[in-house]
């Protein structure tokens, strides 16, 4: 694993920290192929009029807990020792615990003191985490040319896009539904959530919808005017297919159904890849055109069972907890939300340990 590192500060950008074209070829075929098919399947169902019973909605969610979802952030105390070439044991992973213990912890608090706080929060820091995912799986893996988005500042523009697509365009097309999930989580908690209402006003949301538009076209115009060769060319073409298509699948595909899907079959694998690759032995049956999911499955068990106890203590918990999709939902929610902050910390130290942010990005 040690050259691996030395890799990274040869090389500077993403695609040195181990992602070699043999590899980056093998999550292009079995990854990256395999999502943008069957989101462009849904989306085109849902166009053409398809209509589901509103349990099936719940279902990706369930599914997350054990299939891709919960487990992509279950390798944190792994991540950064295999970044960095050390062993995890036992300072990184007490360090990972301890961090867990005191984000997670006062996340937690967050929720009980203030939800619709917390809840806001949850929605930014998510915006934050997935289009930081998806940033990276763009300039590591989605085309030849490593070095697009070009910038520090044109990769927050992607950030920023990115994160909004599964955040914001699911408000702006179907309300309604979005309200239903907000209330029933801050609900959860304090009981009487109607207060939220104004967040949902029209006009909220059309100046809303407006600026995320320019934002959009602005990151595309901006990435086309300084794609400088074909390379460049060719990967600002994937950034706009993706772009297109994750606006037209969250537009029309209802939100809960929508953001469950994304979240097991567009965001953890991008992510779960990038752990392979920290892993010199998966790191290299990558590169031979295989998926080491067996070694990911037998790393992440321990803390996914961890996270879903977790699950099971905090629903006990709770006075009065109702079983209901929408109710489960808002627990698991809740539950991610306090698991997510110290993942963003940890998958931070990576983005920056692997130049995303640093100062080799010109």
């Amino acid at each position: 694993m040690r050259h691996r590192r030395e890799d990274v500060t040869k090389g500077g950008a993403v695609r040195a920290a181990g992602v070699t074209d043999a590899a980056r070829q093998t999550v292009q075929r079995k990854v990256l192929w395999p999502s943008w098919l069957l989101i462009a399947a849904i989306t085109l169902l849902f166009a053409a009029g398809l209509d589901v019973p509103g349990w099936t909605e719940y279902a990706p969610f369930a599914l997350s807990l054990v299939l891709f979802g919960l487990p992509h952030g279950a390798l944190d105390h792994l991540a950064v020792p295999r970044l960095l070439g050390r062993k995890p044991w036992p300072w990184p992973v007490l360090a990972v615990g301890l961090l867990y213990l005191v984000l997670g912890g006062l996340y937690l608090a967050l929720w009980f003191a203030s939800p619709v706080c917390a809840f806001v929060f949850f929605i930014a820091l998510t915006w934050f985490h997935w289009g930081g995912g998806d940033l990276h799986a763009l300039v590591a893996f989605a085309s030849e040319e490593p070095d697009y988005p070009a910038g520090a500042a044109h990769r927050a523009l992607v950030l920023a896009v990115r994160g909004g697509l599964p955040m914001l365009v699911p408000l702006l097309a179907h309300p309604e539904t979005y309200r239903t999930v907000v209330e029933s989580t801050v609900g959860l908690l304090l009981g009487d959530a109607s207060g939220l209402s104004p967040l949902f006003a029209p006009a909220l949301r059309f100046y809303a919808g407006a600026f995320f538009a320019l934002l959009v076209v602005g990151a595309l115009a901006y990435g086309y005017a300084n794609a400088k060769d074909r390379r460049a060319l060719a990967a600002w073409r994937v950034d706009f297919a993706e772009t297109a298509l994750l606006t037209a699948y969250f537009a029309l595909v209802p939100p809960v159904l929508a953001v469950g899907l994304y979240f097991c079959l567009w965001h953890a694998p991008r992510h779960i890849v990038r752990l392979v690759l920290l892993d010199a032995t998966s790191a290299v049956r990558l590169e031979k055109g295989r998926l080491p999911l067996a070694r990911f499955v037998q790393d992440a068990a321990p803390l996914t069972v961890t996270s879903l106890v977790l699950l099971l203590g905090f629903y006990i918990s709770l006075p009065g907890a109702e079983i209901s999709a929408p109710a489960l939902l808002a627990l698991y929610l809740v539950l991610v939300s306090v698991l997510t902050l110290p993942h963003v910390a940890v998958v931070s130290v990576m983005d920056f340990g692997q130049g995303l942010w640093g100062r080799n990005v010109e």
